[in-house]
Formats: C-alpha cells, structure tokens, sequence
C-alpha cells in the first residue's frame, strides 16, 4: 500500500498494527528448522500470525520450510 494507512470504520491505523493469520499445510523438518530447538509438526494445519510489513518475509519462509499457504485473513480487533 503507498502511503501505509488505512481508513475504516475504527479510523485511521498504521500498516504495522493490522496483523494477518496464515493457514498453512506441509511444513517439514529441514536444514533450516533444524536450527530450532524443536520439531515441526508433519501434518495438519499450522496457523501463523504475522503483521502487514512482514507478510512478504514470511511468505518466503514458509515455502523454504516447505510448507503451502491455504487460506490467509485479516485479523481485526473487536471494540
């Protein structure tokens, strides 16, 4: 988005405070999650939260781990 604000019913909000859910198959065990501590899961869906100005970044992570996005939304605050 040029200029990084929205307008909607709740006003005006910067790029960064939106924040967005991916649902996300597939991920394995590679070279690049063997640096965590821990396993990634083999199956079913991985729900990963991200703002708006890292949606880019971690769209490329996700297809380095493997994984396929199927579904992403926008998560909004209920006032």
């Amino acid at each position: 988005m040029f200029g990084q604000t929205t307008v909607g019913a709740n006003g005006i909000s910067s790029a960064s405070s939106r924040m967005f859910r991916y649902e996300v198959v597939g991920l394995r065990q590679n070279d690049e999650t063997d640096k965590n501590n821990y396993e990634i899961r083999r199956s079913g869906s991985v729900f990963v939260t991200v703002p708006y100005s890292r949606m880019n970044e971690e769209m490329q992570r996700i297809t380095r781990l493997g994984g396929k996005i199927v579904k992403i939304e926008p998560l909004t605050t209920v006032k």
